[in-house]
């Protein structure tokens, strides 16, 4: 191989690899640096002058002349009949560059040397940059190609070709793809393992359900709207607290979307994970009122020291609460950070009115909040005190008296 070929290969190599012409040039020069030093015990003698885009390469020798006598270093010194022949005006002391021939200097197997150790060099700084560009994007959604296939982990490949790894534990139960499938998923880590970069995905993460709420919803985007917390059982059921900066946005109804369209791309990807919106509140009677939502609570007691909450609620809202295999009542426990018991409440069973039949004298919207609570009932809003209303309503104190005496009058004999 000579040198216009080497030279050749390795363009060729810094355009697979993306590698800018500085980058490119420093290697070769250390490369050759590193062969020169062996073969001479000492590369500072050495100037290297690489033209990678026409592919030229020429190396020049520096030493110091000395007189004839005075030869010690035939690598550093040259004397001064040599040097005459040269060029015929150098002296003693002088410095002189000669360049010296790629063909006569470096044979077969050094070539073969160099170029290893250049494409070693060029990975290796491949594999940096790729590592590097993938540790600032934990937690983001990125798209690649399913590669191959198998029993623990599946390959994928960016759109630049680099390799990416889902294993099946970062999988949504229900997930199954096929080579050539384009799949969305969120990296977890990038580092190295066994010299080679190890980028891994996830599917299961609480970030994904953030990046996609990010992606389907225009507020979440911008941040009017904020995700406070995500948990989920992936690919069963999932509950997201959302907060709204702009009192006239409701960040519930943006998230869901006018008859669930912009959720509804989200629960497709999850595999028909069941999602849950819950508008944050700093009232943890209502919080908690929320997070176990589609249950009706009728009453709630909490104790700050232990963070446990009993809660009691009518017989048939119970298994609504605690949910498929106890899945509701587990994510409600973790987004409110409390211990969650739930109780029979029997004294509920009573004779009662519906909160409905009190629409010409209460306010819709009043009555709507207190459904909203799990009040459906006259009698379920009579067996809370007026400062707990307050407290899980966030409604006024005349507001809620008033209300307590209309539904008191109408079971007075």
């Amino acid at each position: 191989m000579n040198v216009e070929n080497l030279i050749d290969s390795f363009s060729e190599f810094k355009e697979v690899k993306n590698i800018d012409r500085e980058t490119m040039m420093s290697i070769l020069e250390d490369v050759f640096k590193t062969v020169l030093e062996k073969k001479y015990d000492g590369a500072e003698i050495f100037d290297v002058i690489i033209n990678v885009d026409k592919g030229d390469l020429e190396i020049w020798r520096n030493r110091v002349v000395v007189s004839d006598d005075e030869l010690e270093d035939s690598n550093i010194q040259i004397t001064l009949t040599e040097a005459l022949k040269i060029e015929d005006d150098y002296e003693v002391g002088e410095d002189v560059s000669e360049q010296v021939s790629f063909e006569k200097e470096f044979g077969r197997r050094q070539v073969l040397s160099i170029r290893q150790n250049l494409v070693g060099r060029i990975n290796d700084l491949h594999r940096d940059e790729i590592l590097k560009q993938y540790q600032n994007r934990i937690g983001e959604i990125v798209h690649a190609e399913v590669y191959q296939i198998w029993k623990n982990e599946i390959l994928l490949q960016d759109d630049d070709g680099n390799d990416l790894i889902l294993p099946k534990t970062e999988q949504i139960p229900r997930d199954f793809f096929r080579k050539g499938d384009s799949v969305r998923a969120v990296v977890k880590s990038a580092d190295l393992r066994n010299n080679k970069s190890h980028i891994e995905l996830s599917r299961i993460a609480p970030e994904f359900i953030e990046r996609l709420f990010e992606m389907e919803v225009p507020e979440v985007f911008d941040g009017i709207i904020t995700i406070k917390k995500v948990v989920r059982i992936p690919g069963e059921r999932a509950k997201v607290m959302v907060e709204s900066y702009d009192d006239r946005i409701d960040p519930v109804g943006a998230c869901v979307g006018v008859k669930g369209s912009r959720i509804h791309g989200i629960v497709r990807e999850l595999r028909n994970e069941n999602i849950d919106v819950i508008n944050f509140t700093e009232n943890i009677n209502l919080l908690i009122t929320r997070s176990l939502s589609p249950a009706k609570v009728s009453t709630i007691e909490i104790n700050d020291e232990t963070k446990r909450a009993s809660v009691y609620m009518v017989p048939d809202q119970v298994s609504l609460a605690i949910g498929k295999r106890g899945y509701n009542i587990k994510l409600a426990g973790e987004l409110t950070g409390h211990e969650i018991d739930v109780f029979r409440d029997l004294d509920g069973l009573e004779d009662d009115v519906s909160l409905s039949e009190f629409s010409d004298e209460i306010d819709s919207w009043v009555i709507e909040t207190l459904q909203g609570i799990g009040c459906d009932s006259a009698r379920s809003v009579l067996d809370i005190n007026a400062e707990d209303l307050v407290k899980r309503t966030d409604l006024e104190q005349e507001t809620v008296e008033n209300v307590l005496e209309i539904l008191r009058l109408e079971f007075e004999d």
